[in-house]
C-alpha cells in the first residue's frame, strides 16, 4: 500500500515540464535616492535580470554536476484527488495549509532530520532540505559535506560529492558571483544566500518514495557599500524526488523551474546597511507542513 492510499498524494510527478512558469514575470522595484549600495543609480530591470541570471547559474551548475547521470524508479501514483482515504472524516486542507504539528525532534549538523513516514513528513523534509541546499554553508567545504551527507541518499551523496566540490571551488564561478577564491565575501560585504519556502505539495508517491514540489523565494547577492551584485529576490519551484532510507527521507534527484513569480510592489529598496543588519539579525525557520 502506498503512502498515497492513506494521505491522498497526487498522481503524477510534475517536474516543470509544462513550461508555464517561464521567465515572463516582470517586477518593479523603487530604489531610494541614489543606488542603495552606493554609486550611481542603476536601472532596476537590468540589475534584477543580471542577478536572476547569476542565481540561475548557481543552481543549474550544481544541478548539472550533481545529477548528470539521473536514474531511479518512478513512484507509484494514486487517484490524484488530493483528499484522504475513503471514509476519512478529517477536514481536507489546501496545499499551503499548515497542520501545526512539529516536523522532527532531532537534528544532524544543524539540519532537522528524522521525519515521519507520511505526507507531512516528506513535505517537511523537502522544505528543510531545500533551505540547507540554498544556504551560504554550501560555499564552505566542511559544511557542504555535512549538508550533502545529511540530505541526500548515501549512494547519491558519495557519487556526487566530488562534482559538487569542483563546482563550488571553481574560481571563475566564484568571481562571477562576487566571492573570493575561498568562497568568502570581500571585505566590508556580506554574502547572502537564503531560501524561504512558501509552500509544498506532493505530486507522486509510492510505499517508500515521493516527489515533492517546493515553491520558494530566494535571496541572493552581496550586501555592502561597494557591492556590484546587490541582494535581490528570485522565485522558483523545485521538484525533489525522495526515498525512505534508514527511517528517514533522503533526496535522490531534483529539477528546478522558474516561478510562479508574483507582481512586485512599488517599494523602495533598502540600503546596504539595512540589508546586512536584517540578514545578520533575522534567523531562519524549521519548516513543517
Amino acid at each position: 500500500m502506498s503512502l498515497g492510499d492513506d494521505h491522498g498524494y497526487g498522481d503524477t510527478a510534475r517536474t516543470g515540464a509544462d513550461g508555464g512558469y517561464g521567465g515572463s514575470g516582470q517586477t518593479r522595484t523603487r530604489l531610494p535616492d541614489g543606488d542603495p549600495y552606493g554609486g550611481a543609480r542603476r536601472g532596476g530591470r537590468s540589475s534584477s535580470r543580471s542577478l536572476v541570471t547569476v542565481v540561475g547559474v548557481v543552481v543549474l551548475l550544481v544541478a548539472a554536476i550533481a545529477f548528470a547521470n539521473r536514474g531511479g524508479d518512478d513512484p507509484a501514483g494514486t487517484d490524484g484527488s488530493g483528499t484522504g482515504s475513503a471514509g476519512d472524516s478529517r477536514p481536507q486542507t489546501s496545499p499551503t495549509t499548515p497542520s501545526g504539528t512539529k516536523p522532527v525532534k532531532s537534528k544532524a549538523g544543524g539540519i532537522p532530520t528524522g521525519y515521519a513516514h507520511d505526507e507531512q513528513g516528506v513535505q517537511s523534509a523537502a522544505a528543510n532540505y531545500s533551505v540547507a541546499l540554498g544556504s551560504t554553508d554550501m560555499f564552505t567545504t566542511a559544511r557542504r559535506h555535512d549538508i550533502v551527507n545529511t540530505v541526500y541518499a548515501p549512494d547519491v551523496a558519495a557519487a556526487r560529492q566530488t562534482g559538487l566540490d569542483n563546482a563550488y571551488s571553481n574560481e571563475k564561478f566564484l568571481a562571477n558571483i562576487g566571492l573570493t577564491k575561498d568562497g568568502a565575501a570581500p571585505k566590508g560585504q556580506t554574502f547572502v544566500s537564503r531560501i524561504i519556502p512558501v509552500g509544498t505539495k506532493v505530486t507522486a508517491s509510492g510505499a517508500n518514495s515521493a516527489t515533492v514540489e517546493v515553491w520558494y523565494t530566494s535571496l541572493f547577492g552581496l550586501s555592502g557599500d561597494s557591492s556590484t551584485n546587490p541582494v535581490s529576490e528570485s522565485w522558483y519551484t523545485t521538484a525533489y524526488q525522495l526515498k525512505w532510507i534508514k527511517n528517514d527521507w533522503k533526496i535522490t534527484d531534483f529539477q528546478q523551474t522558474d516561478g510562479p513569480v508574483p507582481v512586485g510592489r512599488d517599494q523602495k529598496a533598502s540600503t546596504a546597511d539595512d540589508m546586512t543588519k536584517a540578514v545578520e539579525e533575522y534567523g531562519g525557520f524549521t519548516y513543517a507542513r
